[in-house]
């Protein structure tokens, strides 16, 4: 701070920035004391609650953030069970149509089956035609014999002819003779006729059928026989 004068004037002080730097910084100490002087006798309450309220509502806030992870899970859970319930439906949906879907070609199956077993050949009215019936016959009833070893048979036994009967050996002077296609007498007829061919020696069919059944019990097959039997 210097001092200054001009002519006529009365003398003034002028202060310098360091001057006035100290100036404040006395103010400053000055207003800091009279605030400590002013703090009240409960001041150390004051602080402490002053000094606890960040605590509590990082309580408030981390309790709100726990609430609402805790309701986020609860959505996902639930969303995770509808979305289970939904797979699983659409599995068993899967499965029923599967299931029924089986079902029904096992029925077709089945019925086609039925129709096929019940379904008839037409079979033409002649030596080939009575061979392939009698062998159909035989394959339901479990009869062994192949067309080959019959054709063989019939072509040495009666050449062909339905009608033939044999009425010069034994079983003839016996008064039973040999009929038919495959030369069979009646007892042996009867007790190997198989059922649903014609009871009829003359029959081609049920003669060949039955014949074939005689020979499958005593030789095994028709294929067997090579001779009179």
């Amino acid at each position: 701070m210097t001092e200054t004068s001009t002519p006529g004037h009365s003398r003034r002080l002028t202060m310098t920035k360091a001057h006035k730097l100290s100036i404040a910084g006395v103010a400053t100490l000055g207003a800091a004391a009279l605030a400590f002087s002013l703090v009240p006798a409960n001041a150390a309450e004051t602080q402490t609650t002053v000094a606890t309220a960040p605590v509590a509502w990082s309580k408030v806030v981390d309790g709100a953030q726990a609430q609402a992870v805790q309701q986020h899970l609860t959505v996902q859970q639930v969303i995770a069970k509808q979305q289970a319930k939904v797979a699983k439906d659409a599995k068993d949906a899967a499965a029923k149509a599967k299931a029924e879907a089986d079902a029904k070609k096992d029925r077709e199956q089945k019925a086609a089956a039925s129709r096929s077993a019940n379904r008839v050949p037409v079979f033409a009215n002649n030596l080939d035609g009575w061979i392939k019936e009698a062998l159909f016959i035989m394959k339901r009833e479990g009869i062994p014999g192949t067309y080959a070893g019959i054709h063989k048979n019939i072509m040495r036994e009666s050449s062909g002819n339905p009608m033939a009967i044999n009425n010069w050996d034994i079983n003839a002077q016996n008064g039973i003779p040999s009929k038919g296609l495959l030369q069979v007498i009646a007892p042996t007829f009867k007790a190997y006729h198989v059922k649903g061919t014609k009871f009829d020696q003359y029959d081609p069919v049920a003669n060949i059928v039955a014949a074939c059944n005689y020979a499958a019990d005593r030789y095994g097959s028709m294929d067997n026989v090579n001779s009179a039997y």
